[in-house]
């Protein structure tokens, strides 16, 4: 870790990654590049209410982003925000993720 920002934004990330289901829909989004919140309710065993709040905190963290299809959101993974949140997990662990010997 280099900087206080780092440091930071490597702990918004972890703190995102800290639930199953919010891991569960980054493996969903990272295999299907985008979808509807009503996808992840037919996948996941929660409520639609639930993975709303999940979708929010990936949001927050800048993990995902969202594009307002109205009435649906269309979800997909932050290409630049999930690479820095690879590259610092990678940091944080001491591997060197440009040698693909770190992949999460």
């Amino acid at each position: 870790m280099k900087t206080k920002e780092d440091i930071e934004q490597l702990a918004r990330f972890a703190k995102a990654l800290g639930h199953p289901i919010r891991i569960s829909i980054l493996q969903y989004l990272d295999k299907q590049n985008c979808c509807f919140t009503g996808d992840l309710v037919d996948i996941l065993p929660v409520a639609q209410s639930t993975v709303s709040q999940h979708l929010k905190e990936l949001k927050d963290a800048g993990l995902i982003q969202g594009e307002v299809n109205p009435p649906k959101v269309k979800y997909c993974i932050n290409q630049e925000n999930w690479e820095k949140a690879q590259n610092l997990m990678c940091s944080f662990f001491d591997i060197d993720f440009n040698k693909n010997s770190c992949s999460i």
